[in-house]
């Protein structure tokens, strides 16, 4: 059942934050109409919030903050502010968030870590991206991109290989790189397909850098297109190479179009 259906079933059920967050998860997934069901769910929970429901004030900031337009800041940053008082994990990211930026409160970075950090104790995932994105310790950094990253972040999976590549750590960026080049982060298909080309992290790999390129192209990005054709003009991969780099990529048809470019 998809994240809609569910939010629809819960609503029906008249569990309203239950099917705010799988609106929000649908709309997370790229979902629009979860989006705007997010948002026509945030009347339903302004009672439960006001009542004192810190995951109802914590679910309704964060919609509030993505989906509403910006006259709901206001709205948002008092619920990010009650549910971070109550100690809800979601609530204190939020806040977090906000004092972290500077958005709709004045900036106070030393209050943002110390709400990162503790939602990030608690467990939440995205506190620990965040976190690991403000800590001076390097290590700890490392850290809590790992932990966010199991949970399910394929950003942070690229941040820490971009953290990993600073330190020429680059066996285990490219790892990391191609952890979230498979969940469908395309600055990340394009690092490993460069790195491959190049032979950053491993030895050079034309097959595998053509594969990383198509699926590029095949996420919308040209650039993978035009990357491809110079490898084959320049006879890095023969037809069969060619092919195999389209199987891997699920794109026999791309791969097939590149083989009038072999020298």
């Amino acid at each position: 059942m998809d994240h809609v259906e569910t939010g629809r079933r819960a609503a029906d059920a008249g569990d309203w934050t239950a099917a705010g967050h799988a609106f929000v998860r649908a709309a997370m997934d790229g979902s629009t109409e979860g989006a705007e069901l997010a948002v026509g769910v945030t009347d339903r929970l302004v009672p439960l919030a006001d009542a004192g429901s810190a995951d109802a004030a914590a679910l309704l900031a964060g919609i509030l903050l993505e989906y509403a337009d910006e006259s709901e800041l206001p709205r948002a940053v008092a619920y990010a502010r009650a549910s971070a008082g109550a100690g809800h994990p979601a609530g204190q990211r939020t806040y977090g968030y906000l004092l972290q930026s500077g958005i709709g409160v004045e900036e106070d970075p030393l209050a943002a870590e110390g709400l990162f950090r503790a939602a990030a104790e608690a467990g939440d995932a995205f506190a620990a991206f965040n976190l690991g994105q403000v800590t001076d310790d390097f290590d700890e950094s490392l850290a809590l991109l790992r932990t966010a990253a199991d949970g399910g972040i394929e950003v942070a999976g690229a941040v820490l290989a971009d953290r990993l590549s600073s330190v020429d750590r680059d066996e285990e960026a490219l790892r990391w790189y191609l952890w979230a080049a498979e969940r469908g982060h395309v600055g990340c298909m394009n690092a490993a397909a460069c790195w491959y080309r190049d032979g950053f992290g491993t030895a050079p790999d034309p097959m595998q850098a053509v594969r990383w390129f198509l699926v590029m192209s095949a996420y919308g990005n040209g650039d993978g297109v035009h990357e491809s054709i110079q490898l084959v003009k320049a006879g890095a991969l023969d037809e069969a190479g060619i092919r195999e780099a389209g199987r891997l990529a699920g794109d026999p048809g791309a791969a097939e179009a590149l083989l009038p470019f072999l020298p």
